[in-house]
């Protein structure tokens, strides 16, 4: 693979140009991370109205009909439905660990195994969620264990 870099001119806006044989899964993905980064997600707080990077959320969490995107210290509510967010978010690094859970992959530090087939992950901010065991295979690919 053959990266080139250029600078535009003064007056040019920034431009990435993907030049491939086949758009591969891999191709699509590096793609939607170069999207991600100027993409938010609407939050709330309080009376609080937030813009949330993705990269920034560790887990989103649907509780009572609500669902909620948990960040490192602070969690705020999402005003969309878990299986929204989970077909939003297909080509990024989140995937559903359980009926009410969806993960981000990148937060995860450590994945333990628990009783009935569970398992447990330690997010970066050493808070543990439990990862129902319909969806172990599906994370285990994923992390490619």
């Amino acid at each position: 693979m053959k990266i080139t870099i250029e600078t535009p001119k003064p007056n040019e806006e920034d431009e990435i140009i993907v030049r491939c044989h086949t758009l591969d899964e891999d191709v699509m993905c590096l793609i939607c991370r170069l999207k991600d980064e100027k993409s938010s997600l609407t939050a709330y707080q309080d009376r609080d109205i937030v813009k949330l990077s993705p990269k920034d959320i560790y887990y989103f969490e649907a509780v009572d009909n609500k669902v909620f995107a948990c960040c490192e210290k602070k969690v705020y509510e999402i005003k969309l439905k878990l299986y929204e967010i989970e077909e939003g978010f297909s080509n990024r690094d989140f995937i559903r660990i359980s009926k009410s859970i969806i993960v981000n992959l990148n937060k995860i530090k450590s994945v333990s195994p628990m009783f009935n087939g569970r398992f447990e992950a330690k997010l970066q901010n050493d808070e543990k969620i439990i990862i129902s065991r319909q969806y172990v295979p599906v994370l285990k690919k994923a992390l490619g264990i």
